[in-house]
């Protein structure tokens, strides 16, 4: 997938992940595409290491939706405490 692409589904898996999980998440445009990219990474690392994926296969979008969550969840966590 190009670049843009990429930045496309990120946007749109971090801003699902946003609305999925409730809280005053205070990120911009560009930390929400961010978050969807590395939920996406996140899932597709988890995928490959329970057998889910194959070896360089990307996640689908509801693994990489939960991954994003999870990820909006460890930074709810690291803000509070910082």
């Amino acid at each position: 997938m190009s670049i843009i692409g990429t930045i496309f589904v990120g946007l749109i898996v971090g801003l699902l992940a946003r609305a999925l999980k409730p809280g005053d998440d205070k990120m911009g445009w560009i930390m929400t595409i961010l978050l969807g990219i590395a939920g996406s990474l996140l899932a597709s690392y988890a995928g490959v290491a329970m057998g889910w994926y194959q070896e360089g296969q990307a996640a689908g979008w509801i693994a990489s939706i939960v991954g994003a969550v999870i990820l909006l969840f460890i930074y709810g966590l690291v803000r509070k405490k910082a």
